[in-house]
């Protein structure tokens, strides 16, 4: 299933997009709002609602939503928390002059971050290097810890949605301390448009993932080329903190972000118009304006 919320901001409503041949696009939206209250971890974690949506969609019975005009909100309410892993990508740490990490690099992003895949993506005041990068985001779906390794971590998956860690790499790198504080920025993680629920994602390691700044192609990688795959990293962070449902993986950024080229390194400006998109996950589209 493709889960999404639409509607204005901290309004949105929990809606289904079923490919069903029924318009020109081949895809219809629904109103899931009178069956669930909304899609968040709560949701994720109840099979027996899950099921209800199948059950419904598939005897016709949801009302049909007119998309025309309606913002696509983040496809999850009330996120948890937003764990990202750096440097995850063999071609990315090589454009960044690092060496492959040994273990996971581990950092947080506050759920206050997220947007929708649509939105404003604001440049932080006093910003001269911020920059893009598209990544595969995993949702969980059961609580996860201490997963061992005859345990399957992709069975704590409730599904998977395009992420953009946006960061402003002086912040990040130069001012010290941790990263957090090019990660945190408001605004700094469009996440959507769907949330595609797992079974339709039979492997999250063979999906594509694509950015353009102003049309221009920046980023054309493959979860492939991933240092830890989404299965190592679930089972690896179930061991350092509790994974609830609703909690958000940022899986890393392949090759091509703006810090990897030579000088005098394209960061992104106001005006500046940022697409992306993963293989059956989606696109977003966001124009970057000043803070």
């Amino acid at each position: 299933m493709k889960l999404l919320r639409v509607g204005t901001a901290g309004a949105e409503r929990p809606a289904l997009l079923a490919e069903d041949g029924t318009t020109e696009d081949g895809t219809t939206l629904y109103d899931l709002s009178g069956l669930v209250p909304d899609i968040d971890g709560a949701l994720l974690a109840d099979d027996a609602a899950l099921a209800r949506i199948r059950a419904a969609a598939a005897a016709g019975e949801l009302p049909v939503l007119d998309a025309t005009g309606l913002r696509v909100g983040p496809p999850l309410a009330r996120v948890g928390k937003v764990v990202c892993i750096g440097l995850n990508y063999h071609d990315h740490a090589a454009e960044t002059g690092a060496a492959p990490p040994a273990e996971p690099v581990v950092f947080l992003k506050a759920s206050d971050t997220v947007v929708g895949p649509e939105d404003t993506v604001l440049i932080p005041r006093g910003s001269r290097k911020t920059d893009w990068e598209v990544e595969l985001a995993v949702v969980i779906g059961r609580t996860a810890r201490y997963l061992t390794d005859d345990e399957d971590p992709l069975a704590y998956v409730a599904g998977y949605a395009v992420s953009h860690d946006v960061s402003e790499r002086e912040f990040q790198i130069e001012r010290g301390g941790t990263w957090d504080k090019g990660k945190n920025c408001e605004t700094f993680n469009p996440l959507g448009p769907w949330l595609v629920t797992a079974d339709e994602v039979p492997d999250p390691g063979a999906l594509g993932l694509r950015l353009w700044v102003n049309g221009e192609l920046r980023q054309n990688g493959s979860t492939a080329d991933q240092i830890f795959p989404v299965a190592e990293v679930v089972r690896y962070l179930s061991r350092f903190m509790t994974l609830h449902p609703g909690d958000v993986i940022n899986t890393g950024t392949p090759a091509g972000v703006a810090m990897g080229q030579p000088e005098p390194k394209p960061y992104l400006r106001a005006g500046d118009v940022v697409e992306l998109e993963v293989d059956g996950l989606g696109r977003q589209r966001q124009e970057l304006k000043d803070a």
